[in-house]
């Protein structure tokens, strides 16, 4: 394994519902015959990869935009022919309380692996972070943001796209208090993500001068939310913030019955387009933040997703929430590889902040092929992605981020807030 660095932590969460079409895509199909060294007989790198992303639990809903965001990079990166070809086996996460990953993850590594795309919540990749870098192999993260992953002992194995809550929570935190609230209640998941980054929001709304009156907690697999609900509410807070992933479904009836929306904050653990899940008008006003780049300035990318999702046999994607930062995972590693030269994990690892342009050493390009011909021809790569510019650190974390902020129309919908 080569050198990187020794000691590392990576990140999140996201929030609930749909389950994968039965047709989700099957990509991995029969690997070519390799070499020992990983190549096939025109020369190329052959590098397996795996997903544990959420197909049940309680961030199901993340799982159709993850997993279409990789099916479309790999497509891709094959079909660009530039000296790699990768092969895919799709496995769930699950959560912490059914822990689908517990067969998941040991499937993966026995079928030889060199890099697991998951979990999309932090707690569930806190599960299996050591199983996964134990056995030399990359975790490699679109979606976690607990700040518990950046200096965690990952052997220089972990990575993510997704920034880390540290920045959310502060963006969360001023916004509650520059919309005029001086007192905030808040409902929150008992997990790593969770608790962190309602810290972090607690610390920014203070800081702002502002007061947190109530944050009771729950745990993954509650159904029953009344204590919690009848906690903050007790408080008369200004605002609420419920940090929380499928949940939401549950806690949000019982909750706006007794408390006005537009004073109502949310995560990208839950952020989601509810549309008819609840009556007309029931969200309006309601905001909330994620990671990310706003949809309308990576249109042409969402196109390119959703029609490949859709070509593969699947229903239409209803959410993109983390579809563009698992696309550039998968260019990532596979960057990494070329780079590397190698199929071999820890040589992999040992290119990935370079060619993300954290040794600030490389050419600016925006996709594989661009960014392929730069390494085939002897240079170093510095790629830019559909999430953002990522740039990694020595921890694996990106060091430029953009947070979203969004607000609730009648339709039960959120679009960017102006």
């Amino acid at each position: 394994m080569s050198s990187f660095s020794s000691s590392r932590r990576n990140k999140k969460g996201a929030a609930a519902v749909a389950i994968l079409a039965a047709a989700a895509l099957v990509l991995s199909g029969c690997a070519a015959e390799t070499s020992s060294d990983g190549r096939d007989a025109a020369g190329n790198l052959n590098l397996p990869i795996g997903t544990a992303l959420p197909q049940t639990g309680n961030l199901a809903y993340l799982g159709p935009p993850e997993e279409a965001g990789v099916g479309l990079a790999v497509e891709e990166i094959n079909a660009a022919d530039k000296g790699i070809q990768i092969t895919v086996e799709y496995g769930d996460s699950g959560d912490t309380d059914n822990k689908a990953y517990e067969t998941t993850i040991p499937r993966l590594l026995n079928a030889g692996v060199k890099a697991i795309i998951g979990a999309a919540s932090s707690g569930t990749s806190l599960q299996f972070i050591d199983q996964v870098v134990g056995a030399g192999v990359i975790q490699f993260s679109p979606a976690n943001t607990s700040a518990a992953l950046t200096t965690y002992d990952d052997k220089g194995l972990y990575f993510r796209t997704a920034p880390s809550d540290v920045l959310q929570g502060e963006v969360l935190g001023n916004l509650i208090a520059e919309d005029g609230n001086q007192t905030l209640g808040m409902i929150v998941i008992n997990d790593s993500y969770g608790t962190g980054l309602a810290g972090f929001v607690k610390e920014a709304f203070e800081a702002a001068g502002g007061t947190v009156v109530a944050e009771p907690l729950y745990n993954t697999g509650d159904t029953n939310f009344s204590s919690q609900i009848s906690e903050v509410l007790a408080q008369s807070p200004d605002a609420i913030l419920v940090v929380a992933f499928d949940e939401i479904l549950t806690i949000l009836p019982a909750l706006l019955s007794e408390f006005p929306s537009d004073k109502l904050y949310l995560t990208d653990g839950n952020l989601t387009q509810f549309g008819d899940a609840f009556e007309p008008g029931t969200m309006t006003g309601a905001q909330g933040t994620t990671p990310g780049l706003n949809p309308a300035s990576i249109d042409a990318f969402l196109t390119r997703m959703k029609d490949f999702w859709v070509a593969a046999g699947n229903s239409p994607l209803e959410d993109v929430t983390y579809g563009a930062e698992s696309y550039d995972a998968i260019i990532l590693l596979a960057l990494a590889a070329l780079a590397a030269d190698s199929t071999d994990s820890g040589a992999i690892a040992g290119k990935l902040q370079e060619v993300s342009g954290g040794t600030g050493s490389g050419t600016k390009c925006t996709s594989f092929a661009e960014c392929a011909d730069i390494i085939n021809d002897g240079g170093v790569a510095d790629y830019d992605g559909v999430s953002g510019p990522i740039t990694f650190n020595e921890f694996g974390d990106p060091t430029e981020a953009t947070i979203g902020i969004y607000v609730y129309g009648e339709d039960n919908t959120h679009t960017p807030r102006d």
